[in-house]
C-alpha cells in the first residue's frame, strides 16, 4: 500500500503543563490517537529495501548527551554473548564511536552494533530492547534516547506573547520521514505514513504511555490522556490519521489484517 500524504490536516491541542508554570504542551492529537504500532519482525520491510530485517536500525543511533551515553553503557555491561550477537565486536572495538563531540553507536555490516540477526538464538532485533524485556523493565531504560522515543518527536520553542510574557512550548508530534532530515524522503519505506503499521487495537497515547510520561511527566500526560480520549470520541473523519484511515478501510475490504 502507498504512503499517505505528509501534509494531511491535523488536530492539535495546547495546554498548560500542571507541573511547570512556564511551560505549555502542544500535542498532535491526530498522531496520538492513530493506531500506529511497530511491526518490526511482523512484515516491516525496513527503511532500506536491501536490509528488510534491520527495520530502522541501519543507521547508528546518536547519543543525546553524557547521561544517555552512561545509561546505555550500564545496560551494555549487562549484555552477554547469549543475548547480543555482536558482543565480541562491541566489547573489543567499542560499541560507540565519536565524531567531534557527539557519540554514535557503531555500525557493523550495515546496521547498528546492537542489531541481532533474524536467526540469532538469543532473539532477533535490538539486543538492548531484548535485555529490557528479559529484565521486566521498560525499553526506555536501556536503549538510546533517539531509539526509544521513535516515532514520537519532542521539540521545543520559546514563545513570546504580545504582552511581553513568555513560555516554553513543548511539542509532541509524529516523527515522520521529514524528521530524519533531507535524507528522510529517500527512505525506501517508513512506518508512520504506512497503513500496514496502523493496525493496533489501541491508540498511540496508550501503547506509548511509558514513553510519553517520560517525555512529559505524569501530570502533563494525564491531561494529554483526557484530551486524546475526548478527541477519539468526537473526532471528525477529516482529522483521523490518513494511514489509520487507510488501514481501517483496507481491513474492512479484507485487504489488511484488522
Amino acid at each position: 500500500m502507498s504512503q499517505t500524504p505528509l501534509d494531511a490536516p491535523r488536530a492539535w491541542a495546547e495546554f498548560q503543563d500542571p507541573a511547570e508554570p512556564g511551560q505549555r504542551v502542544r500535542a498532535d492529537l491526530t498522531w496520538l490517537t492513530s493506531r500506529w504500532n511497530c511491526i518490526f519482525g511482523r512484515g516491516c520491510p525496513g527503511i532500506e529495501a536491501d536490509r528488510p530485517d534491520a527495520g530502522c536500525c541501519t543507521l547508528g543511533a546518536h547519543l543525546t548527551d553524557d547521561d544517555d551515553l552512561a545509561r546505555v553503557g550500564r545496560a551494555v555491561d549487562r549484555l552477554g554473548p547469549s543475548r547480543w550477537e555482536r558482543h565480541a565486536t562491541g566489547t573489543e572495538e567499542g560499541w560507540h564511536v565519536r565524531d567531534g563531540g557527539s557519540a554514535t553507536t557503531r555500525v557493523v555490516d550495515g546496521a547498528c552494533v546492537f542489531l541481532n540477526g533474524p536467526d540469532f538464538p538469543g532473539g532477533p532485533g535490538c539486543a538492548l530492547h531484548g535485555l529490557a524485556l528479559a529484565e521486566g523493565v521498560e525499553p526506555l531504560t536501556t536503549k538510546p534516547d533517539v531509539c526509544w522515543q521513535l516515532p514520537v518527536r519532542r521539540s521545543y520553542r520559546d514563545v513570546e506573547l504580545p504582552d511581553g510574557e513568555a513560555y516554553l512550548e513543548v511539542t509532541i508530534g509524529e516523527f515522520d520521514r521529514r524528521a530524519w532530515g533531507p535524507g528522510g524522503h529517500d527512505l525506501d519505506w517508513y512506518c508512520t505514513g504506512s497503513p500496514e503499521a496502523h493496525t493496533a487495537a489501541e491508540p498511540v497515547w496508550l501503547t506509548l504511555r511509558a514513553e510519553l510520561e517520560e517525555l512529559l511527566g505524569t501530570a502533563a500526560y494525564d491531561v494529554l490522556a483526557r484530551l486524546c480520549t475526548e478527541h477519539d470520541r468526537r473526532r471528525l473523519p477529516l482529522l483521523v490519521h490518513p494511514a489509520t484511515a487507510a488501514a481501517t478501510a483496507a481491513a474492512a475490504a479484507g485487504r489488511l489484517p484488522g
